[in-house]
């Protein structure tokens, strides 16, 4: 499966670019994203639970971003893509998210 990552990548830059967006093209961009933002999260916030966190900022982000963040799970994650990640999870609407997702764990 390793190998067939940049494949997969390239497809979903190529299908987006052509405006030809699945749902199941975006389903797999998401699960790229969040495979990236979980690690991101993982190692800024160590002991937090990296799940809920994740969906927020994936939630928050558009369809631009979703690629970007789908793009480092294969590249790697730089600065940039952290300072992204965080970006993303200052804006209201994932903010209100955090916060309803950590009144509901209490």
């Amino acid at each position: 499966m390793i190998r067939t990552l940049p494949h997969t990548f390239a497809a979903l830059v190529m299908l987006a670019s052509c405006g030809v967006v699945s749902e199941a093209t975006d389903d797999l961009a998401r699960d790229q994203a969040k495979s990236t933002v979980n690690r991101v999260v993982a190692d800024r916030f160590p002991g937090v639970n990296a799940a809920p966190v994740t969906d927020c900022i994936i939630d928050a982000a558009d369809a631009s971003e979703i690629l970007s963040l789908a793009g480092a799970s294969v590249t790697g994650v730089t600065d940039r893509t952290v300072q992204n990640v965080l970006d993303i999870a200052a804006r209201p609407e994932a903010v209100t998210c955090l916060a309803r997702n950590s009144l509901s764990l209490l």
